[in-house]
């Protein structure tokens, strides 16, 4: 296992014995209304091995279930790359650009 999930997983108190399907609760950055909201449920819900996301914008968190570490890790270049990293992760300019793009685009879905 890489050693981003391995730091994310020990400050969570994640066990990693038992990380074959398991719900994960993370705090994202630049989650701003429903259209942010629609836009990373309409892309994660895309990734192969992830299930169950749901977005909550009053406590800037996405929960899902996940059936292995490297899903996690796609799981979270994807948030990235649409504007949303994890909290714990540098936010720049740019990610938060990319933020206001992607909240526009979920507003423009039907």
């Amino acid at each position: 296992m890489s050693d981003i999930y391995h730091m994310f997983a020990s400050s969570n108190k994640i066990d990693l014995n038992q990380i074959e399907i398991m719900e994960q609760t993370i705090e994202i950055q630049n989650l701003k209304c429903g259209g942010c909201k629609k836009t990373i449920k309409n892309k994660l819900k895309l990734l192969e091995g992830v299930s169950n996301v749901t977005v909550n914008i009053e406590n800037g968190t996405v929960s899902f279930t996940q059936e292995s570490d490297e899903v996690f890790l796609n799981f979270k270049k994807t948030l990235t790359k649409l504007g949303y990293p994890l909290v714990a992760d540098k936010n720049s300019l740019g990610k938060i650009a990319k933020s206001y793009i992607s909240c526009a685009q979920g507003r423009m879905e039907n």
